[in-house]
C-alpha cells in the first residue's frame, strides 16, 4: 500500500496537551468496560447457580416419579 494514503490520516500534533483529552476518554471506557465485564461475570454465575438448583429439582422429581 502505498505510504502517501496513510499520511493523510495520521495526525500528530506538536501540541502534546492536545492528547490529554484522548486519554482521558480511554480511562472512562476502560473503566466501563471492566465495569461491565464484572456485571456479566456475576450474571453469569447468578444464571449457573439458578440453572444447577433447577436442574436438581427437575433430577428429584424425576427419581420420585420412578421410584413410584
Amino acid at each position: 500500500m502505498n505510504l502517501w494514503i496513510l499520511n493523510e490520516f495520521l495526525y500528530f500534533p506538536d501540541d502534546k496537551s492536545e492528547y490529554i483529552p484522548a486519554a482521558i476518554e480511554m480511562a472512562i471506557l476502560l473503566v466501563l468496560c471492566i465495569l461491565v465485564f464484572n456485571f456479566f461475570r456475576r450474571k453469569a454465575r447468578k444464571d449457573l447457580e439458578k440453572t444447577k438448583e433447577l436442574e436438581e429439582k427437575i433430577l428429584k422429581e424425576k427419581q420420585s416419579l420412578h421410584n413410584k
